[in-house]
C-alpha cells in the first residue's frame, strides 16, 4: 500500500485487534492484570492498556516511556507480520501519552512565554522526534516560529519570535524540518 493511501475503518480495526491480542498475550507471559481498550484516532489504530487498580502496570510505561515505545513496536511488527503492511499504531499505557504531551505543552508555553518577554530565541532541551513535532505544533499555533537543531540523540527545537510575513514565507519548511521517525508515538 503506498504511503499517501488511507487505510479503511476496517483496516485500522484490523490493525488494533491484532495489536489487542499481541498485547494480552504479553500481559499474560508477565502476568500483568489489566484492560485493553481499542479506537481509531486521527487515522490510527490505538491500543491503550489501562489498569484495573494501582497494580504494576506502571512499569510497563517505562523510564521517560521506554517500555511503553518497545510495546508500540513490538505491536506493530506483530501487525505488519499478520497484514503485510507497515502499521502506525498507537499503544498507550494508563494515560501516559496524554500526561507527555501536556508536559511538553507546559515547557513549550513556558519558553513562547519567554521568547515574547526578552525578544530572543529559547533553545530547549533534547526532544526525540514527537516530541518535538509537539513544541512545533504548539509553537504555530502561538503565532511564533521554531526550528530544529542538532544530531539525535541532542536534537532540539529553538523558539523564535516570527520577524515579517517574508520571514514567514522563507521559513515555512523550518518548522517541520524534522522527519518524524516511525518509532515514536505520533498524533497521540
Amino acid at each position: 500500500m503506498a504511503q499517501d493511501d488511507e487505510k479503511t475503518i476496517d483496516q485500522l480495526n484490523e490493525e488494533a485487534d491484532i495489536a489487542a491480542d499481541y498485547l494480552e498475550g504479553l500481559l499474560d507471559i508477565a502476568d500483568y492484570d489489566g484492560d485493553i481498550e481499542m479506537g481509531i484516532r486521527n487515522k490510527r489504530p490505538v491500543v491503550q492498556i489501562v489498569a484495573d487498580d494501582d497494580s504494576d502496570i506502571k512499569h510497563l510505561v517505562g523510564k521517560n516511556g521506554e517500555v511503553v515505545d518497545a510495546l508500540q513496536q513490538l505491536s506493530r511488527l506483530a501487525v505488519q507480520q499478520k497484514t503485510g503492511e507497515r502499521s502506525h499504531l498507537i499503544v498507550d499505557v494508563d494515560g501516559f501519552l496524554k500526561h507527555k504531551r501536556q508536559h511538553l505543552r507546559d515547557v513549550a508555553l513556558d519558553a513562547i512565554d519567554e521568547v515574547r518577554e526578552i525578544g530572543e530565541p529559547v533553545d530547549l532541551e533534547p526532544m526525540n522526534s514527537f516530541e518535538r513535532k509537539v513544541v512545533h505544533d504548539l509553537v504555530r499555533e502561538e503565532g511564533l516560529r521554531s526550528r530544529s537543531h542538532g544530531e539525535e540523540p541532542n536534537r532540539h527545537v529553538t523558539i523564535y519570535l516570527k520577524a515579517s510575513a517574508v520571514d514567514d514565507e522563507q521559513n515555512i519548511d523550518d518548522e517541520y524540518d524534522d522527519e518524524v521517525d516511525e518509532t515514536d508515538q505520533i498524533e497521540a
